[in-house]
């Protein structure tokens, strides 16, 4: 009854994120250096376009996009998440540093093994940032751990381990040869930089592997926003659940920055979103941050890669311009309702 109703009181969220989203894959899709026109793109996609057209269409642009449909979603679902088990709208992977421990073992890769296969394989590199991402979360656990995990501590040790995450990168980027270090730049700002499908088929297992298994945890969920008591009086494992939880949306985000890079604030402004427009039962808040990340994502893109043509702005920089601001209105709101 509990999913069934949370779903029937956000399908209008559902299917209005899904038609704006729709728009702006069009609108994506037929703007860029070489414009695609209406009919253009019609005939492209009925098999009557040209040989120059397809080639941008179905091999520079379709791959990029999808990818970041995947990543946007991904990252929204991971900030909810961690937003869930924290009991705070403030978290999200980026800020609690484990998009920084998944972006330090990726620049480990490309540093120690830069004549190795492994530093530049689509389908190793998010295996390296899954370990990476639940590395720093297993310690942000851990030394979180006090007889049992203060969600206000979880956000303060993240913090730290982002700090700390941090610099082992500057380091590590300091001491790598400049054309491996302008790469590891770019990417750590966020730029969708796997522009072909064979990254789409490195995301695509995480992507749709993690996320029904997240939805399946939406009841507990839902009880780690109660009272410490009320989960054991319903029969919830508390810890384990957190355990699980922690990892699987580790997982999520270190797949996601493997392909990416670090882009911040997505998963805390997508859940936060979501949260204002279908309320705080996981089972129709994950759907629609989902789809409210995928949609941010894709326009941040579509902005990033035109505003300032033939110069291309990552799109975790458009984010960023976003959603700092709006990470400063919700604390001086909260100051406020305090």
């Amino acid at each position: 009854m509990d999913m069934r109703f949370a779903l029937a009181s956000s399908w209008k969220w559902v299917l209005l994120f899904i038609v704006f989203i729709l728009f702006v894959f069009g609108v994506s899709l037929s703007i860029g250096k070489l414009p695609v026109g209406p009919f253009d793109l019609a005939a492209i996609l009925f098999g009557n376009g040209t040989p120059q057209s397809e080639l941008v269409l179905f091999t520079i642009r379709l791959p990029r996009m999808v990818i970041a449909l995947l990543i946007g979603t991904g990252l929204a679902v991971s900030g909810a998440v961690l937003q869930g088990l924290s009991r705070n709208s403030l978290a999200d992977p980026g800020i609690l540093g484990i998009n920084a421990g998944a972006g330090l073992a990726v620049v480990l890769v490309i540093f120690f093994l830069q004549s190795s296969e492994w530093s530049s394989s689509p389908f190793m590199l998010p295996l390296f940032a899954f370990i990476g991402a639940v590395t720093v979360a297993a310690l942000i656990y851990l030394f979180s751990y006090q007889d049992g995990v203060d969600p206000g501590r979880l956000i303060l040790i993240g913090i730290g381990f982002n700090a700390l995450c941090g610099a082992a990168l500057m380091i590590f980027q300091l001491k790598m040869d400049p054309r491996d270090f302008q790469k590891a730049a770019i990417w750590l700002t966020g730029s969708i930089w796997g522009t072909q499908w064979r990254y789409v088929l490195a995301l695509v297992p995480w992507i749709f592997i993690l996320l029904p298994v997240i939805y399946a945890k939406s009841r507990a969920l839902n009880l780690l926003q109660l009272n410490d008591q009320a989960p054991f009086t319903l029969g919830l494992h508390v810890e384990r659940e957190r355990k699980i939880l922690l990892v699987l949306s580790a997982a999520l985000a270190g797949a996601c920055v493997s392909v990416g890079g670090g882009i911040s604030f997505l998963g805390l402004l997508a859940p936060h979103l979501a949260r204002r427009l279908t309320g705080p039962n996981y089972f129709s808040l994950l759907p629609v941050s989902a789809l409210i990340g995928a949609f941010i994502l894709l326009t941040a893109d579509m902005i990033g890669k035109n505003i300032l043509a033939p110069a291309d702005v990552p799109a975790g920089i458009i984010v960023s311009i976003i959603g700092a601001p709006y990470l400063v209105y919700m604390l001086l709101s909260r100051k406020q309702t305090s």
